[in-house]
């Protein structure tokens, strides 16, 4: 039971080999979650929140997530809330410039919110890295009370969707670029930042984000 007096959440971390886990994992209790890490499709697909953390590149976390694609589709496709966390959110669009960069070739993502990832340009110092600054574009209970607020990047590719109506938050780093992306119903929420490095504000996000899934729960029963 949460401090509200409601049943908390179940949130499903994947564990897929790449991501800060143990960091997220704290994140969530503190906003009254019951968290577990998982590499286990039936329990991802029975969670009532998915989060997908991710360092790294674009290519290997899709690799490492292929025994997951279906189970994410499938559970994003229900309604089920997922938040992707940095390389997280980036798996959540349709393919990335860095495998092509990296000479890797095309890499398909889950194509859950239509786009690209693409390269900041060269006269950017890459990775962007440090607190940058949250300019909310539309409006999303996940980050009720951060528009202005400061969180913390590290990254060299940002998401470009096809639609711009899946920006829900972007920031200045020599150009706009899209800081957190959803899908039209709001249940895929990606944040190119990570909250669990982001102090205050990162909090806020997670406790949103958990009190989103409980909502979203209660609703489904």
């Amino acid at each position: 039971m949460s401090e509200s007096g409601r049943t908390a959440p179940e949130i499903v971390v994947v564990d897929y080999g790449l991501g800060n886990l143990r960091s997220v994992t704290r994140g969530l209790e503190r906003a009254d979650a019951v968290v577990t890490i998982s590499d286990d499709p039936a329990a991802i697909k029975a969670a009532d929140g998915i989060v997908l953390p991710g360092v790294g590149a674009f290519s290997e976390g899709m690799e490492n997530a292929g025994p997951f694609r279906d189970v994410l589709i499938e559970a994003a496709e229900a309604g089920t809330p997922l938040l992707g966390i940095c390389l997280g959110m980036q798996m959540l669009l349709t393919t990335s410039e860095e495998a092509d960069h990296a000479g890797e070739g095309d890499a398909e993502g889950l194509d859950l919110i239509p786009g690209t990832n693409v390269r900041f340009s060269s006269d950017r110092k890459v990775p962007h890295m440090g607190w940058n600054e949250l300019r909310i574009e539309r409006d999303h209970p996940v980050f009720d009370g951060v528009d202005g607020k400061y969180a913390y990047f590290v990254h060299s590719y940002y998401a470009d969707p096809n639609d711009e109506r899946a920006v829900v938050a972007n920031t200045e780093y020599g150009e706009r670029f899209a800081s957190v992306v959803a899908n039209e119903a709001g249940n895929v929420i990606g944040t190119q930042f990570h909250p669990e490095k982001s102090g205050e504000t990162g909090l806020t996000i997670l406790r949103n984000f958990v009190s989103y899934v409980a909502d979203e729960a209660s609703t489904a029963d």
